[in-house]
């Protein structure tokens, strides 16, 4: 497939024709049109099937429940294109590993299990039977059951999530690496030590009784563009949309519904952010410090005078321990260090605090511009301290908001997929299925890419994802799964993990969720969980592709049924009738009572939320104020020749690590995508030209070279001394041991880097 590469600045809003154009043309390409356009009608619906994209919430009122990116996702897995036994006999895998990860994986849905022949280099058909057979020789044979890594993907459903967890605890280990570490853990890790829970405190409708909305580190745009329509109407009734942003991106800036005719058709749009702030990468900590001084100040000059306290006294004393300790270390820091950290003026600074304080309603959001640094938990802290000082919380249109990312990725740490299991999951599930679970913490996804290369892990099972793709230090991570003695990998489609098989490797493939799934006892349905606590049924119609391809819940059976047998469990019943598999939910997991019956509300039901109660989970039993410094600095390693930071991002073409095309139309960017964004005189003091060819160096003090080449310059409205550029191409660059503390997150958006013109470029990935 031809691409046409440009840079032409975009100079529409977010949504309207270009999206309603890009949606059509999506679903065309899918082979499959008439069945993906009733797909897109059911999706998100109660009884369809939740969006394999992002996990922002549904509203339930609209006809069309879905966005561009959304319906991306549904005809990418809904395809008529197939990668049958066929295809790997003629491509060995030497050979699919120099072609681009947009080609691997618009070749089409994996049909047949396949296993990794390393004699011919290969992949070969396998029987269903003997693939389970072969995982649980590997199993059965290790030394330790901690051996074993067991990765999943937001992806997975409630169901498949909690048998593999149940399973693996079984097996004997909590090594539950999962896509969660690598994103909005320091969400989770902070909101519990703030306010005893790590979900946000909000609902959906909240943002309708909002009166400002404060947006950081997150770009709705392209990652869950469906939060637009939230954004756009609240702003259009009056609230103020505040935005932190490092990079100007237009659909924070405004945002064309495509669900209105008269936006698609003429220029008409609406304004999302009534302020919008770039600070530096990793800088918002420091922003929000400056904005609590200045509203410490006024405080203190409103008491001074006899006026009403600006903080909210009686909520702080009521629900709240160590605010004294918090303004202490507000006083201490300095507006020198704030304004250098936040690349903020302290009159942005200023006016940020003013907007906050005149609403009497704030919700304040973020995302992985906030939690993919080294300091990330203390700022997701930091943000809670703010909410807290005026009560922001356990209200109507206030409190806090982490969007995550993949569609159940919140469920899947609700049904236990946690290498740090708290006691009552565990006892809950010794007492119900009457076998002792392991009790010590397990690995995280770094903590299993370290063990491989170390030797120690032997076995990676992943539930969906793509780990090659996804983790930091490309290279490295690839050595790590090649180390494996076995490598499994349950997939939908094909991607570069399948291209770093272990000694023996295997592929297994899946149903999607648009797809029917067709058990003894009936079609089945499954369930997750969005980023407001609401949990869904989802329900596919699409005839599969092959006969051979089977659900995830079956599969995690399959290989649960050949390692343990019906020691513990009848597993094969289980991937009978899910029903069964709700039922032991329901006995282990707090909220999911009455599960099966709930599952027939329209539009879900609310797993509830304790902290919005008011009601905290800590040890103190009340809300805790983080009293911790600024950081010296935002990068995790200080180098003397390091000019710059860089932050890796998605391009509007993209989720997670799928690519559906080559363009970021809002960015202006098209048929490429080795580009990388730099403030206009950053560029001229390098004496470099827009569209020069540059080598990017990380600078980190481990002695390993990490480099990527032929990337172009792209002039871009964003801070000076920061550099933005697409993952995955970029994550080589992201050192392994660069990590988030009490996270082990990478930084992926504070990378210390030197760029440097290069000359020619062989480009070793063709796109066709």
């Amino acid at each position: 497939m031809k691409f046409k590469s440009e840079i032409k600045p975009y100079t529409g809003a977010a949504g309207g024709w270009g999206s309603l154009e890009a949606t059509t043309r999506y679903v065309f390409d899918s082979k499959k049109v008439l069945s993906n356009l009733r797909n897109l009608l059911r999706v998100n619906k109660g009884r369809g099937f939740d969006c394999p994209g992002c996990a922002w919430g549904d509203d339930n009122h609209s006809t069309f429940s879905f966005c561009e990116n959304g319906a991306k996702a549904v005809s990418w897995e809904a395809t008529r294109k197939a990668v049958e036994p066929e295809f790997f006999a003629q491509h060995s895998v030497a050979k699919l590993r120099e072609q681009s990860d947009y080609f691997l994986e618009y070749q089409g849905r994996l049909t047949h299990p396949l296993r990794y022949n390393r004699t011919t280099d290969h992949y070969e058909p396998i029987a269903w039977d003997a693939a389970f057979s072969l995982i649980a020789s590997h199993l059965n044979g290790l030394e330790s059951p901690d051996q074993a890594d067991f990765y999943t993907s937001g992806r997975a459903s409630n169901e498949a999530s909690y048998l593999y967890q149940v399973f693996g605890r079984m097996f004997g280990t909590n090594n539950f690496p999962d896509c969660s570490n690598m994103c909005h853990e320091a969400s989770g890790v902070g909101l519990k030590q703030s306010i005893g829970i790590g979900k946000g405190t909000i609902r959906l409708d909240d943002f309708e009784k909002a009166d400002a909305i404060f947006v950081f580190g997150q770009n709705p745009g392209t990652n869950h563009p469906r939060m637009l329509h939230s954004l756009r109407h609240a702003a259009d009734r009056g609230a103020k949309v505040v935005s932190f942003n490092t990079l100007r991106e237009r659909g924070l800036e405004r945002f064309a519904d495509p669900q209105k005719p008269l936006e698609v058709v003429t220029t008409k749009s609406g304004r999302i952010s009534s302020a919008y702030y770039q600070p530096n990468l990793g800088g918002d900590m420091a922003a929000i410090r400056g904005m609590v001084k200045v509203l410490l100040q006024i405080h203190r000059q409103r008491i001074a005078s006899g006026e009403p306290s600006l903080f909210d006294q009686e909520f702080i004393a009521q629900h709240c321990v160590g605010v004294d300790e918090y303004l202490d270390i507000v006083d201490q820091t300095s507006w020198e260090h704030i304004t250098q950290q936040s690349g903020l003026s302290e009159f942005e600074i200023r006016e940020a605090a003013t907007i906050y304080m005149n609403a009497e309603r704030v919700i304040c959001t973020w995302a992985m511009g906030i939690t993919q640094h080294k300091h990330s938990v203390p700022t997701v802290r930091e943000i809670t301290n703010l909410q807290l000082l005026f009560g922001q919380l356990g209200k109507p249109g206030a409190g806090l908001c982490p969007v995550r990312g993949h569609s159940n990725v919140q469920g899947n740490r609700t049904m236990g997929i946690d290498e740090k299991a708290p006691k009552a999951l565990l006892d809950n599930l010794e007492r119900h299925f009457k076998f002792t679970p392991p009790r010590q913490q397990g690995h995280n996804t770094v903590e299993a890419l370290e063990a491989m290369l170390r030797g120690e892990a032997k076995v990676l099972i992943a539930l969906g994802g793509n780990l090659a793709a996804a983790a930091p230090d490309t290279p490295r991570t690839e050595q790590a799964l090649s180390h494996c003695d076995l490598t499994v990998q349950i997939s939908t489609k094909l991607n570069r993990s399948h291209l770093t098989p272990g000694r023996e490797a295997l592929i297994l493939p899946t149903l999607g969720r648009t797809e029917l799934d067709m058990q003894a006892t009936g079609s089945q349905f499954i369930t997750v969980e969005d980023s407001f606590s609401m949990v869904h049924a989802s329900e596919g119609v699409g005839i599969p592709l092959s006969t051979e391809q089977r659900s995830e819940t079956a599969i995690v059976c399959g290989i649960a049924d050949a390692v343990l047998g019906k020691r513990y469990l009848d597993w094969m019943a289980l991937a009978d009738d899910y029903n069964l598999i709700r039922d032991h939910i329901e006995a282990t997991i707090p909220g999911f009572s009455d599960f099966n019956q709930r599952c027939d509300i329209k539009g879900g039901f609310y797993l509830g939320n304790a902290a919005a109660e008011l009601k905290f989970n800590t040890p103190s039993g009340k809300a805790n104020f983080s009293a911790a410094l600024l950081p010296e600095r935002v990068t995790p390693f200080e180098h003397e020749n390091a000019p710059f930071t860089l932050q890796t991002l998605r391009s509007h073409d993209q989720y997670n690590t799928t690519i559906y095309g080559l363009d970021d139309r809002y960015r202006g960017v098209y048929g490429q995508r080795e580009v990388l964004f730099i403030h206009p005189q950053d560029l001229a003091d390098l004496g470099f030209n827009d569209g020069e060819l540059v080598e990017i160096e990380t600078l980190w003090n481990d002695g390993i070279e990490r480099k990527v080449s032929g990337f172009k310059l792209v002039s871009y409205d964003i801070p000076r001394g920061n550099l933005a550029a697409y993952y995955p191409e970029t994550n080589p660059l992201v050192p392994l041991s660069s990590f988030g503390d009490q996270t082990h997150t990478p930084t992926s958006k504070s990378i210390p880097v030197a760029i440097r013109r290069c000359e020619a470029v062989v480009d070793t990935r063709r796109i066709a």
